[in-house]
């Protein structure tokens, strides 16, 4: 079962980094018909301002959503069968199980109260209206509110056209300082403020702005494209070129298929405003999907026409002209075309004839970018690789299905999501993992080594996945092909494998000289460190697990290996590792120790699976040096995490750990106790429950006291509102029964939230429960 991360905050909205303009209508009528209906949908032309109104009216109705308002992007989805998976991301979920993701999400949402962002739903419609319509049927107290050009087709879908801003009449003869009433005069002025601080609307200019908005319909991409000339151009110069040029464009109604004419006038004429290579490299860059770098642009974009030196400057131009936006990664620069705008390089690319080449050079790329990321698995790059990746996911689907719709390409799909092995792992992407694999080895069965390490790859993926069964096939398939190609590394990654399947099943007996031989074959090889690591980690958590003589041995070895090769989330491993095998010892104080290490390591990193092992591993520590009750909390936090990545997959003997600590803990503490305690330790956020996990006991002892302290600033109205809270009331409900307003029981439940330092309604309910002032 998957389940939100409890640490998350409630929603992940993008901060706004412009001023937000008008739209006060439109965000009025939204919310009443977002308060009428489960489905609403905001359609309009592109460029109106679609994502903007959505993103705005989301962040207005958070606090009434208590499980939090999420936003799913699906701009730089290709694939409709992506669609679910995506919003699983969103939600902030892992789910590495077998199960289909609609299933996922279906489990997830039946008991939650949140608003589910759908933004540029039009490419996939279908899938949209599919999904859309599932879950909306199983679970009651979700709200979706989609963005797309097209209606979903829905039942029960309601619909709000958003229209373009509001712009002066043609005769408008009033003076300049009621321009500003009108929304795209105001959203001009404060655009083209923003590169020149001067600027302001005048009695001189305002006629002008006024006319310039009136020819670009009120359409909000098109003013900022307009306004971002400023820097070059005034205000008159800028209307003198888009007349000129346009003059369809200075009247007539303001339909639809208008709107739309305007917002190509308004990027040919951003286009004109380019040089020629400026011109081309647009085209060229509408191959990304989502954001790239610089390398990137360098890698695939230059040629005879365009040459390498150049493109530095020419992606300035283009950043400069509000052609590309600029993205800040931690210490890395990215940019990003805006959809429209890509779309309209697009057009151009495909008539430039060069489609194909550019699509072929990008796939080559990213296949490089891949084959570098492996190889930098096992050194002290590894973390930053692993993470620099991650933003790079669209442009990667996108080298992989053009590796499988391309005849003849699928061995290149097979290498890009094989070298990608411990990406996938890393980012909790196991179920598209296995989705490419599968689809590029049934496109090319050719018995080549490239499928012999894909099958391996595939197989090690199913088995993370808890899927025994699946890797059956692919682990015989493979091991018989190696055999047959008779190459040493092929060998060494099917015997693991092999290892690995009976690791899984609970064999242990059988897994350690599978290990073993893997082990020796790969440092025969002695090209593959990252496949020798792993050989070793397993290893030793089998001789651990079996408390095998060999055991100290293979853990030191382990963690010296990872320690040699500089890899920061190998040696988290390693030192969780070495404490399982104190553990298995009764060691309790140096696994104790170890396994604290291997949790602050994993911590700079934002590890998922990292912190679920660290944590669990620590309250079989804490139980079997009898603290009942913080091994008990302890497994409170895991258990929400591992259901947020789906579970421990098939490691049984980790289940059955599980299973013994909390058979121990139950007869210890008793069954209520024990469930309080869980509790407690499920609703800590991720902060306070890493500082439990390490003993932080400034942390920790202040959680009980702080709470008890901020209860007392509660008001009386405060104190019944919380009160009905824990007895399962809505707001409304609460709002009848108090015979208050509905926004005002929304104030009262954020001032709680505030007070006591909460993000959910839960976390409030279990608080007045549990609460020694209670009445």
């Amino acid at each position: 079962m998957t389940s939100a991360k409890p640490w998350l905050q409630l929603g992940n909205l993008p901060i706004d980094s412009t001023s937000f303009v008008g739209r006060r209508r439109e965000l009025s009528e939204a919310r009443r018909l977002l308060g009428d209906a489960r489905l609403l949908t905001l359609t309009g032309v592109g460029g109106v301002g679609k994502t903007r109104l959505a993103l705005r009216l989301a962040a207005d109705v958070r606090r009434t959503f208590p499980d939090g308002v999420w936003l799913a992007d699906l701009a730089e989805l290709r694939d409709g069968g992506l669609v679910p998976q995506t919003v699983i991301a969103a939600l902030g979920l892992r789910d590495d199980s077998t199960r289909l993701p609609g299933d996922t999400l279906l489990e997830y949402l039946a008991d939650k109260q949140l608003l589910l962002v759908l933004d540029n739903c039009e490419h996939l419609r279908d899938a949209c209206a599919v999904l859309a319509t599932k879950l909306l049927s199983h679970a009651e107290g979700l709200r979706i509110l989609a963005t797309s050009r097209q209606l979903l087709n829905v039942q029960g879908e309601q619909v709000l056209e958003v229209p373009p801003l509001s712009i002066p009449d043609r005769d408008w003869h009033s003076a300049a300082g009621s321009l500003i009433e009108y929304e795209a005069v105001r959203l001009f002025a404060e655009r083209a403020a923003g590169v020149v601080p001067s600027f302001a609307i005048t009695p001189d200019n305002g006629p002008v702005v006024a006319r310039l908005c009136q020819g670009l319909d009120g359409i909000p991409l098109a003013i900022e494209l307009a306004a971002a000339r400023s820097r070059v151009l005034s205000a008159e110069q800028i209307l003198e070129r888009l007349d000129d040029r346009y003059r369809l464009l200075t009247g007539g109604s303001q339909t639809a298929l208008e709107r739309h004419q305007t917002l190509r006038a308004a990027m040919e004429w951003s286009h004109e405003l380019c040089s020629p290579q400026e011109q081309i490299l647009w085209a060229r860059l509408s191959v990304f999907a989502g954001g790239f770098d610089l390398e990137a642009v360098e890698q695939t974009c230059a040629d005879e026409d365009i040459a390498q030196q150049d493109v530095f400057q020419l992606v300035t131009g283009l950043v400069d002209k509000s052609i590309l936006d600029r993205e800040e990664h931690g210490s890395r620069v990215r940019y990003r075309l805006l959809e429209t705008i890509r779309q309209y390089g697009q057009t151009h690319l495909t008539e430039s004839g060069q489609g194909r080449s550019l699509r072929r050079r990008h796939r080559d790329y990213y296949h490089d970018l891949a084959v570098r990321a492996d190889a930098a698995v096992m050194s002290p790059r590894q973390t930053e690789w692993l993470l620099r990746l991650r933003p790079d996911l669209p442009n990667i689907r996108v080298a992989l299905e053009s590796c499988l719709t391309e005849p003849g390409q699928a061995q290149a799909g097979l290498q890009i999501a094989s070298a990608l092995q411990y990406y996938w792992l890393f980012h909790g992407l196991l179920r598209e993992a296995r989705q490419w694999l599968t689809r590029a080895l049934e496109l090319d069965p050719r018995p080549t080594v490239i499928r012999s390490k894909a099958l391996s790859t595939t197989a090690f993926v199913v088995l993370l996945q808890g899927d025994i069964d699946a890797a059956l096939p692919l682990r015989d398939e493979g091991n018989a092909l190696a055999q047959r190609l008779h190459d040493e590394r092929a060998l060494a990654h099917a015997i693991h494998i092999c290892g690995m399947t009976a690791w899984a099943q609970g064999d242990l007996h059988c897994a350690i000289p599978l290990l073993t031989d893997a082990l020796e074959r790969s440092r025969t090889a002695g090209d593959d460190p990252t496949e020798t690591f792993i050989d070793q980690l397993f290893l030793a958590m089998t001789t651990a697990l079996l408390g095998d003589a060999r055991s100290a041995a293979c853990s030191a070895e382990t963690l010296k290996a990872a320690q040699s090769a500089g890899a920061e989330w190998s040696i988290a491993w390693a030192k969780w590792v070495v404490g399982l095998h104190h553990w298995s010892q009764g060691d309790n104080r140096q696994a104790t120790a170890l396994f604290q290490d291997a949790l602050r390591l994993h911590r700079t990193f934002s590890n998922e699976w990292g912190y679920a092992w660290c944590i669990e591993a620590l309250a079989w520590t804490a139980a079997n040096d009898a603290h009942y009750e913080r091994a008990a909390r302890l497994l409170g936090a895991t258990l929400a995490c591992l259901r947020a990545i789906g579970g421990m997959g098939g490691f049984k003997l980790f289940a059955a750990a599980h299973g013994q600590c909390e058979t121990q803990l139950r007869h210890a503490l008793g069954d209520d106790a024990y469930a309080a305690a869980v509790q407690r330790g499920t609703d800590l956020s991720l902060d306070q429950a890493i500082a439990y996990a390490l003993g932080d006991q400034a942390t920790t002892r202040g959680l009980g006291s702080s709470l008890t302290r901020a209860s007392g600033a509660l008001t009386r109205r405060e104190r019944q509102v919380a009160e009905l809270i824990a007895e399962g009331l809505s707001n409304k409900q609460i709002a009848t029964k108090l015979v208050i307003a509905p926004r005002t029981a929304e104030g009262h439940v954020e001032h709680i939230l505030t007070k006591l330092g909460f993000n959910s309604r839960t976390q409030i309910a279990t608080w007045a429960a549990a609460d020694p002032e209670r009445p």
